[in-house]
């Protein structure tokens, strides 16, 4: 079977840089991808496979349906770009002002497409059925749960997933066993002192300085209070406070995010990061309010499944691109919240230049792929959808 697959694969490699490239040029945001939809509909349908449209908003859902095994397994591909404006001189740059592929969905979403072209054209059913889920609206952290919503999980045994990585080399295949990426929380601090005359601070409450000694307060007791093995990451990414240069403010906003990876630390941050502003605001007679948003949890690999993704990695491209991942991510990823559902993996794409000194990191304006990777990660997924139904039922244990 792998001798067929990667006959396949090199006979679509083609058609795969030209699908690549068509979605990085034609890139749309988080909610918006209804033309990159129709596109990867199109595909599909060509294909052969049960399609359906319009699914958490502007997903696609596609199956190929087995023969006799009553799972499900399921590959899910993202399909938004991010608001940033492409500074890479390339013949497929986005044609779309200030909107970029900048995180490599376009690959992630190609990768989804080879795979169902590769198990269609294997000419027999595989013993149960695929389903490929391209899910909008990953960068908001919303599209899984839309997808979700519109019960994609439905009857799903397991879910393979991937994701580009430039600090991992083209060709090469990232797996890793637990914890791959960090939960990620929406925290928003509003600090109420009262207005007065920049030139008399002592008959105001001044929000501003004390929304700043919050920020300060907040990073060194993370060093000092919080279990270093456990980390925790807490960025104030936005500041919205004051009305002119002379007049003291009576409220600032403080916006940002909080990564972790321990469920017990993540329980517990809301009362802890409460009692750090309770602690600031109450000496100087200042008010607060605190909204903390659960966002996604982390995603931790099946073991079973990431045993499978390595060995099916290791079989197809060689050992030697192979590479076991160490440490995980605080970034975060809303694959994850398909986990809570049934078992699965996510393993990571190198897209990496090996002769480049730089390779730019996601989300950067000058990130860009080696699309030799793209391949690479079909030929993996490919055939770890093929072998998976080798393994017993429940590979989770559950």
């Amino acid at each position: 079977m792998l001798s067929q697959i990667k006959a396949i694969v090199e006979a679509i490699s083609p058609r795969l840089i030209e699908i690549r490239r068509h979605l990085h040029s034609h890139p749309e945001l988080s909610g918006q991808e209804y033309k990159t939809a129709a596109y990867v509909a199109g595909v599909l349908s060509s294909c052969g496979l049960r399609v359906q449209e319009l699914v958490g908003k502007t997903g696609v859902v596609a199956e190929l349906p087995g023969a006799d095994d009553p799972r499900i397994l399921a590959v899910r591909a993202d399909m938004d770009a991010l608001p940033i404006a492409e500074r890479v001189d390339l013949p497929f740059a986005s044609n779309q002002s200030g909107i970029m592929h900048a995180c490599g969905h376009d690959v992630h979403t190609t990768v989804g497409l080879g795979t169902a072209m590769v198990l269609a054209q294997l000419g027999l059913p595989l013993p149960g059925t695929t389903r490929f889920l391209f899910q909008p609206a990953e960068e908001t952290a919303q599209g899984a749960r839309w997808m979700i919503e519109d019960g994609v999980m439905a009857g799903v045994a397991a879910i393979l997933g991937l994701h580009a990585y430039p600090t991992v080399p083209a060709r090469a295949i990232g797996v890793r066993y637990g914890a791959l990426t960090a939960a990620a929380d929406d925290l928003e601090i509003i600090v109420v002192g009262e207005s007065g005359h920049g030139a008399r601070p002592h008959e105001a409450i001044d929000a501003i300085w004390i929304a700043s000694q919050v920020i300060t307060t907040l990073q060194q007791a993370i060093s000092r209070t919080q279990n270093p093995l456990h980390p925790i990451v807490l960025t104030i990414g936005q500041i919205q406070g004051g009305r002119a240069p002379n007049v003291i403010a009576d409220t600032v906003k403080l916006l940002g995010t909080v990564r972790s990876l321990h469920p017990d630390t993540r329980n517990h941050l809301p009362q802890w990061i409460e009692s750090i502003v309770a602690g600031v605001c109450q000496p100087y007679g200042a008010k607060y309010e605190i909204n903390y948003r659960r966002g996604v949890p982390s995603v931790l690999n099946d073991p079973t499944l990431t045993e499978l993704t390595a060995r099916c990695a290791s079989e197809a491209l060689g050992n030697e691109y192979l590479q076991i991942i160490h440490e995980p991510s605080l970034g975060a990823e809303d694959f994850s919240l398909y986990l809570e559902h049934a078992p699965g993996t996510m393993f990571r794409l190198g897209v990496g230049f090996t002769d480049r000194a730089v390779n730019y990191p996601l989300h950067h304006p000058k990130f860009e792929v080696d699309e030799s990777a793209i391949a690479a990660g079909v030929l993996t997924m490919a055939y770890a959808s093929c072998r998976y139904w080798q393994l017993p039922p429940h590979p989770s244990g559950d």
